[in-house]
């Protein structure tokens, strides 16, 4: 059995794969903005690959030869939060049995990348905000400042801006690491770059596995270019993944592909002329008719009725937010970023509409409507 071994890539950058537009631009600058110490922002819908940008940045400057330590925001929150950026010393609080240099301590020399930095709490924002001024960090339980010299880059699917308007991200902080922005695109916006993408995954997963090496044939790669691809390369990611495990011929054709793809009735995709001539602007066309929402027919037919089937605001959020949740395998966090909404908000609406979520099971989409 001859199983292929994917192209070696000395650097993340050689992982940012492509032909389009987009691909070549953040390629380009990537190695115009690595050289510099500038703090960046990574902008961009969730599954677009933003750790693999602030990888490639890292990659490619003065500091690659230090450390880079990645964190999520989305999953710290108050004393945990300034314990792990920071540090905290030995018996500071219950269960700190030894002292703990921080993220920032960890990343000193190199970059720390914070991802989700819109998730990140209005109180931890002012503590940021001092470090970056100061460049320095105090550790829990201490009163000295230790120096820290630090490449910030952080990341959000979230429109800063609006942010900072709604009064949800400090207004300072986002001077503070929006000195040079750089920006993901979504996959439907460059189905060419599918192609490419999909060859780097499907060669690794032959080596992760150990198993032969499976290739699209055309209608299955077209098939994947008029999807819309909601989760972006993550879901082309699993999309590969299952397909080439559960796959038993050596090419994957178009039934394997609808059947883990889905539908078109069930999954939104772009239309023809978007897949073929990579045309961004007709995006409002990608989104198709979600389960459980009438067709135009059926709102024509619930309007001669008296209007007694019209869906209220609530009735079509609710029927979203399941749908999402279902999307995600019940995965708050990525149901939150999906909806453009932080998990507090989904974990309110969770309980203003009663939803069941409490026994399904990651892989397990349940309905809960």
């Amino acid at each position: 059995m001859t199983v292929s071994r994917p192209p070696r890539s000395p650097n993340a950058l050689e992982e940012i794969v492509g032909i389009s537009s987009w691909a070549k631009e953040i390629r380009r600058e990537i190695l115009q903005v690595a050289g510099h110490a500038s703090n960046v922002l990574i902008n961009g819908p969730s599954g677009t690959g933003k750790e693999l940008v602030a990888r490639a940045v890292h990659q490619q400057s003065p500091r690659s030869d230090k450390p880079f330590i990645p964190v999520n925001c989305a999953t710290l929150t108050g004393p945990l939060f300034e314990s792990r950026m920071f540090g905290h010393l030995k018996g500071t609080f219950t269960g700190a049995n030894y002292a703990a240099m921080g993220c920032f301590r960890a990343a000193d020399g190199g970059t720390l990348f914070l991802d989700e930095v819109g998730e990140m709490e209005l109180d931890m924002q002012a503590k940021m905000l001092r470090v970056l001024q100061e460049r320095a960090v105090m550790p829990v339980g201490s009163t000295e400042e230790i120096p820290v010299n630090v490449r910030l880059i952080t990341a959000t699917n979230r429109d800063l801006k609006n942010e900072v308007i709604t009064g949800r991200f400090r207004e300072d902080l986002y001077f503070r690491v929006n000195v040079i922005s750089l920006v993901t695109q979504a996959l439907r916006h460059r189905p060419e770059d599918i192609e490419l993408v999909a060859d780097r995954f499907l060669a690794t997963f032959s080596v992760r596995h150990g198993i032969p090496l499976k290739r699209l044939n055309r209608q299955a790669l077209r098939v994947l270019q008029s999807y819309a691809w909601p989760g972006n390369v993550r879901e082309l990611q699993n999309f590969l993944e299952r397909a080439m495990l559960l796959n038993d011929d050596d090419l994957i054709g178009e039934e394997v592909a609808r059947r883990f793809v889905g539908e078109s009735t069930d999954y939104p995709s772009l239309p023809r002329d978007v897949a073929t001539d990579n045309q961004p602007e007709q995006s409002s066309l990608l989104h198709g008719q979600p389960e459980g929402l009438p067709s135009q027919a059926a709102h024509a037919e619930s309007i001669s009725d008296g209007d007694q089937m019209w869906r209220s605001m609530d009735d079509v959020e609710r029927i979203h937010i399941c749908e999402t949740l279902q999307h995600t395998y019940y995965n708050q966090s990525a149901a939150s970023r999906l909806l453009d909404r932080n998990r507090q908000w989904l974990i309110r609406k969770i309980k203003q509409y009663n939803l069941d979520v409490s026994k399904s099971k990651p892989g397990r989409p349940r309905n809960t409507m």
